[in-house]
C-alpha cells in the first residue's frame, strides 16, 4: 500500500481545510465566517462534510481511508447510525463503508478510473490518512454548482452522502458540488452570503424559507430587505453568474402555520422523531411568516430584481416537491424528505436548474 498525502487538490466541496495535530477537518464555512458565528449548532453542522468528497483517478484495486468521526445524539431521540462513506467509480455507486468497520474498499476494477469517496454528511469527519495500492492523480475541475439551503439540502433523512438530493443532482449533471446546506441555519446570515460571494462558481442557488419559519426568526417586514441584502452580497462576487432563488418545498405543518417549530414530544416518548409547528395561523396578519407567505414574497422579489438582473431566476420549490409528491412520498418526520423523495428532488433539480441553459 502507498501512503497518499491528503492534499487540498484531492478534496472537493470544502471551503477550507483545518490542519490539526492528527490530520485535516473539512469546513464548509471559512474561518472568518466561523469567527462571526455564535450559534453552536451552526458550528457543528458546517463542520459536517455534506457534499465533501475525495476525488482522484487511479488504477488502485484497494483504497483505505483513516478517519476520526464525531457523532451527534439528541436527548430523548433514538441513537443515530454510524455515518456512511460512499464510493463512486466513474460516477456510479460501487461500495459503502462505515468508520467503525474500517473505511476500506477492495476488489475494485484494475483499470484507470475516476474515484470519489463521499464523506458522511451527518457527522464531523477528520481525515487522518489515505492509502492505495497504486498511485492517484487529482482530477481537473468541472463546472461548479454552489448551493445554500437548510437541513433538506444538508441531507437530512437521505440514505447516504452521495444520495442527498444535491449530490444526486450534481452527479446527474456532471458538475462539482459545493454544498452550503446547513441544518437549521439557512437564516440569511451575512457571513454566509459573504462565503457564497467569495467562492468561485459557474452557477449559484439559494434555497430559502423553511428555517426562517421554523426558527420564527423574523417577520415579513424584515424578511424582504434581508433577502435583498443577501442577494446583493452574492452579486458583489458573482455579478453575471446564473443565480437561482429556490422557494420552500411542500411541508404541511408550516404551509399556513407559523413557527416556531418543535419536536413532537408525544412521538419522542414513543421513540419516534417527528416535528410540529407551534405558531398560530392568525398571527400571519401581524407579519408572521409561513411557507405560503415566503413563496409569494420570494417570487415578488425575484420578479422585481430581474428587471436589472437577467441572470436571476426563481424556482418554485413546489415544482421539486409539492402536494402530490407528499401524497406519494410523505415526509417521514413531517419535515424532511425520505430517501426516495431525495432522489425525486435531485432528478428534478438537475433537469430544471442544472442544464446551464442560457448561460
Amino acid at each position: 500500500m502507498i501512503d497518499i498525502p491528503l492534499t487540498a487538490d484531492l478534496v472537493r466541496g470544502a471551503l477550507e481545510l483545518e490542519r490539526t495535530g492528527r490530520g485535516l477537518v473539512p469546513h464548509r464555512l471559512p474561518a472568518r465566517a466561523r469567527a462571526q458565528n455564535s450559534d453552536p449548532r451552526l458550528a457543528m453542522v458546517e463542520a459536517q462534510p455534506a457534499g465533501v468528497r475525495l476525488r482522484f483517478r487511479t488504477r488502485a484495486r484497494v483504497i483505505e481511508l483513516d478517519t476520526l468521526p464525531t457523532k451527534v445524539e439528541y436527548p430523548g431521540a433514538p441513537p443515530r447510525p454510524d455515518g456512511v462513506y460512499d464510493l463512486l467509480v466513474d460516477g456510479k455507486l460501487a461500495a459503502q463503508a462505515t468508520a467503525p468497520a474500517g473505511v476500506r474498499f477492495a476488489d475494485l476494477p484494475g483499470h484507470d478510473k475516476d474515484v470519489e469517496i463521499w464523506l458522511p454528511h451527518n457527522e464531523i469527519t477528520e481525515l487522518i490518512a489515505l492509502r492505495a495500492d497504486a498511485p492517484v492523480q487529482a482530477r481537473p475541475g468541472r463546472r461548479v454548482w454552489l448551493h445554500h439551503g437548510s437541513s433538506i439540502s444538508h441531507g437530512s433523512n437521505a440514505a447516504s452522502p452521495a444520495t442527498t438530493w444535491p449530490a444526486l443532482a450534481a452527479t446527474a449533471a456532471g458538475v462539482d458540488l459545493v454544498n452550503l446546506g446547513f441544518s437549521g441555519n439557512a437564516l440569511l446570515d451575512p457571513f454566509t452570503a459573504r462565503a457564497l460571494r467569495d467562492t468561485p462558481a459557474d452557477l449559484v442557488s439559494v434555497k430559502l424559507g423553511i428555517n426562517v419559519v421554523n426558527a420564527d426568526l423574523m417577520r415579513l417586514r424584515a424578511f424582504g430587505p434581508a433577502v435583498h441584502g443577501f442577494l446583493d452580497t452574492i452579486r458583489d462576487g458573482h455579478p453575471d453568474t446564473p443565480l437561482v432563488v429556490v422557494s420552500p418545498l411542500y411541508c404541511p405543518i408550516h404551509e399556513r402555520t407559523p413557527g416556531p417549530g418543535d419536536f413532537d414530544h408525544e412521538a419522542l416518548a414513543r421513540g419516534e422523531v417527528r416535528f410540529r409547528a407551534t405558531g398560530d395561523p392568525a398571527e400571519r396578519a401581524a407579519g408572521k411568516l409561513t411557507l405560503e407567505v415566503i413563496r409569494a414574497e420570494l417570487a415578488r422579489i425575484v420578479a422585481e430584481r430581474r428587471a436589472s438582473d437577467p441572470h436571476l431566476r426563481y424556482l418554485d420549490g413546489l415544482s421539486l416537491y409539492g402536494e402530490r409528491d407528499f401524497a406519494d412520498l410523505p415526509l417521514p418526520d413531517d419535515l424532511h424528505p425520505s430517501p426516495a423523495a431525495h432522489r425525486r428532488i435531485g432528478a428534478r433539480f438537475a433537469e430544471l436548474a442544472l442544464d446551464f441553459k442560457g448561460t
